[in-house]
């Protein structure tokens, strides 16, 4: 049996991935190898015929109580894919790891990733050790009070602003940090297009914040150019002046922002570049008064150093905001308008995550092929970055290109695409759905339509009927593409009556974090059902209303068809 209680076709072990070079095994229900490939069992240090039929927890108890057991042992009991990386100490190996369940049984998809683990560790000591020399320098240069209280201040600012991916929230959190550490009012600005802003403010007297925001919102168009945020912009070096003057401030500035400054009292100004790889891209200024006065040789150092560990973290958050903005762009740009055959009407939507900042490779298609049929598709390639919407782009032309040039079944599509991918060297592992809207001359002439489509690990589609009620289609799913693989894939096909509508989508529209796929699934019925006097573009933006209204988890995509009488008016 295998892991979900389903008998695995014996054929299609025989079948299972021919000649695949990724190392790969599946596992029955006893957790037997069932199956491995040659490079599977060189990965692990033995071979075919000393581990075919035997448990994998008796030839690797160490892997008991792992990441591996625990992630099989929940691949097996939910069905949901999984993919993660974990050490195995006998083999000091690192794998990379990918684990689904198919009615063959559990297949599992592994790479050696030591080396890139190792790079990765190295990189990460270095930096660190980098980061410790800097600050073993710091505290012997500050004694005892930069290694203290300045110390935990550089931890605090470290902290606060890696944890946000909010450019402007990183620098606010920076301004309110130093003050008044450092300083009695602090002001950091950023150039963005060529343009300045004076985004981050904090003052330590609650009674002087409105002054200090008279003054802020002045200061980017009226500071002259010898000003000391326009120096450390020009010149890139700190500007440190311990004893401001009348005559210098007249000098800096126009009378209007003199007259804004003058309530608070400068004594002191420093100025620090944001610079980081290379990059200048703002300036951090702290300022003091007088019952201050100048600023220590100690106050000095640690605000040099947080203004690199600032430039760096906001650095960070840019580039994080910027590659997001890119996939986001590319992944809109490659989800097409669908077509709006004769008698059918489609609606789309797509909707990134909005928890963490992450990108995935959801999309959608739908074009007409040579016949007049209609193919749908709709998919998701595992993973939340740019590389992610990048593949997806990949395989969506591969889907559209090899179901253009035939008119083959859905499954055959699914099956000449998985081998695509394979032999093209495209790394990726992804779920998708392709299903084809098809009438013939008795359909036709009774008014139905046909849909035929076939599932590579995606959830199956709903149909809300004309009645209202909502039907679960259902047929055999295959494993995901990305594998190579050769065993049996079949099709769905059901009737689509007229004024019924069809739902195809993403996981990430009913898949919730905390609860199960069944409890979120029949939520989706719920709201489906709710929504059936709605037209179609209401429907959808009711179903993200509704099912996304703390926000989406995970990247949406919805492809809607709604089958109108065959012979109703377009």
């Amino acid at each position: 049996m295998t892991p979900d209680g389903a008998a695995p076709p014996a054929d299609l072990l025989v079948q299972a991935v021919q000649g695949m070079a990724r190392p790969l095994f599946v596992l029955d229900g006893e957790w037997r190898f069932s199956y491995i490939n040659p490079a599977g069992a060189a990965v692990l240090g033995r071979t075919v015929d000393g581990l075919l039929g035997r448990g994998i927890w008796a030839e690797f108890p160490e892997a008991v109580g792992t990441p591996f057991s625990e992630h099989y042992e929940a691949v097996a009991a939910t069905g949901e894919p999984a993919v993660f990386e974990a050490w195995f100490e006998p083999l000091q190996t690192w794998f990379q790891v990918h684990a689904f369940r198919t009615g063959a049984g559990l297949v599992v998809t592994y790479d050696d990733v030591t080396e890139r683990r190792r790079v990765e560790q190295a990189r990460t000591e270095a930096v660190a050790a980098r980061e410790e020399a800097a600050e073993r320098a710091a505290a012997a240069a500050g004694a005892a009070e930069l290694a203290g209280r300045h110390l935990m201040l550089l931890g605090d600012i470290s902290q606060a602003m890696t944890s946000t991916l909010d450019p402007d929230e990183a620098v606010q959190r920076f301004a309110q940090l130093v003050v008044p550490q450092l300083a009695d009012w602090c002001l950091v600005s950023v150039v963005e297009h060529g343009r300045r802003r004076d985004v981050g403010r904090a003052h330590r007297d609650p009674e002087m914040v409105a002054a200090m925001h008279r003054y802020a919102d002045l200061r980017a168009t009226t500071n002259q150019s010898t000003a000391p945020v326009p120096t450390a912009l020009r010149e890139g070096r700190p500007v440190v002046i311990q004893s401001l003057t009348a005559e210098q401030v007249e000098a800096m500035t126009t009378p209007e922002a003199r007259a804004a400054l003058e309530p608070l009292r400068p004594t002191a100004v420093a100025t620090f570049p944001l610079l980081a790889r290379g990059e200048l891209f703002g300036a951090i200024t702290l300022v003091t008064g007088p019952d201050r006065g100048p600023f220590t040789d100690a106050e000095l150092r640690t605000a040099d150093i947080a203004s690199r560990r600032a430039a760096l973290a906001m650095d960070n958050a840019r580039l994080v905001s910027a590659q997001s903005r890119v996939a986001e762009r590319l992944q809109r740009s490659l989800l097409s308008a669908p077509v709006q055959p004769d008698n059918l009407e489609l609606a789309v939507r797509y909707r990134p995550a909005t928890q963490d900042v992450s990108i995935g490779g959801d999309w959608y298609d739908a074009f007409l092929q040579p016949d007049g049929s209609t193919v749908l598709v709709i998919g998701d390639v595992m993973g939340h970055d740019l590389e992610a919407a990048a593949v997806m782009g990949q395989l969506k032309t591969l889907v559209r290109a090899i179901a253009y040039d035939r008119q083959d079944a859905p499954a055959d599509v699914m099956r000449r695409v998985d081998l695509a991918v394979v032999g093209l060297d495209v790394a990726t592992l992804a779920t998708a759905l392709v299903a084809r809207i098809e009438q013939d001359d008795d359909d036709r002439v009774a008014g139905l339509r046909r849909l035929r489509w076939a599932s590579a690990g995606h959830p199956m589609p709903m149909l809300l009927q004309a009645d209202g009620k909502v039907v679960d289609l259902e047929s055999p799913v295959g494993p995901p593409l990305g594998i190579g693989w050769s065993g049996f894939r079949s099709d769905g096909v059901a009737v689509i009556p007229p004024d019924s509508t069809l739902l195809l989508f993403t996981d990430g529209l009913f898949e919730r974090r905390t609860g199960d796929l069944d409890t979120g699934r029949e939520a989706l019925r719920a709201v489906v059902a709710d929504l059936a006097g709605e037209s179609l573009e209401e429907l959808c933006d009711g179903l993200l209303a509704a099912l996304l209204a703390d926000g989406a988890e995970d990247d949406v995509a919805v492809l809607a068809v709604r089958a109108h009488p065959v012979d109703a008016p377009r």
